[in-house]
């Protein structure tokens, strides 16, 4: 039995080695490919950390409401009995959620969810998915036909959680894009094949001119001295 894990946090800024704090786990269950009912959700107390305006635009989560909630260290060994050792999904995970959450979990001396076990959707998706212009979450359950309706106020990690593991569902459902080794040809052609692509998209065939290597040079040349 197949079983994956799909979570989201809410926090108060990006910066979890300045002070920041996790404020909102979700988590979602996958087993064989199906959304069970079985969930994790908690809102955590910040323990004095203030949220800022403009952070509170984006969860709606201020810092009265989490007055009387729990503190990290009541909610991270529940939220590590859920997810065990089962392989665990975050969208741009390897990047924010997972060195987050592991801080905090260091922090408390407690277990981090190990490198094997990490999962991040957004690597998946640059490798699966040609069409999209951005690799957002919002971008690709729009993408694969994902509703965003229960979310339309403000982001919530619960609901964040389920709407990635549909997003992560129909990834699973799409496939790999051509491997490295595969001719020019061979990826562009598949790049044609894939269902969301027009068949008629350009392509050009012929070399660059030498003033125009010469013009991407100089370009080149000049970015790195700035």
């Amino acid at each position: 039995m197949a079983r994956i894990i799909c979570f989201d946090i809410e926090t108060t800024g990006f910066e979890w080695t300045r002070g920041d704090r996790c404020i909102e786990i979700g988590a979602v269950e996958l087993v064989d490919g199906k959304l069970t009912d079985n969930t994790f959700h908690e809102y955590i107390n910040p323990e004095g950390k203030i949220i800022p305006p403009e952070t509170y635009m984006v969860h709606k989560i201020s810092n009265a409401f989490l007055e009387d909630k729990p503190k990290m260290s009541e909610i991270a060994p529940k939220f590590l009995d859920f997810i065990q050792d089962s392989p665990v999904v975050a969208h741009n995970g390897f990047d924010f959620d997972f060195p987050f959450m592991n801080f905090e979990l260091a922090k408390l001396g407690l277990r981090q969810i190990s490198r094997d076990q990490q999962r991040d959707s957004i690597v998946i998706a640059r490798n699966r998915v040609f069409g999209p212009k951005a690799y957002t979450l919002d971008a690709l359950a729009k993408w694969f036909g994902v509703s965003l309706t229960a979310r339309a106020d403000a982001h919530g990690a619960l609901i964040d959680a389920e709407i990635l593991a549909k997003v992560f569902l129909e990834l699973e459902n799409t496939a790999p894009a051509p491997d490295i080794h595969d001719t020019i040809a061979e990826q562009h052609q598949a790049f044609l094949k894939h269902p969301k692509i027009g068949a008629n998209f350009p392509r050009r065939n012929f070399p660059a001119h030498q003033d125009e290597l010469d013009n991407h040079n100089a370009f080149m040349e000049k970015l790195l001295a700035n």
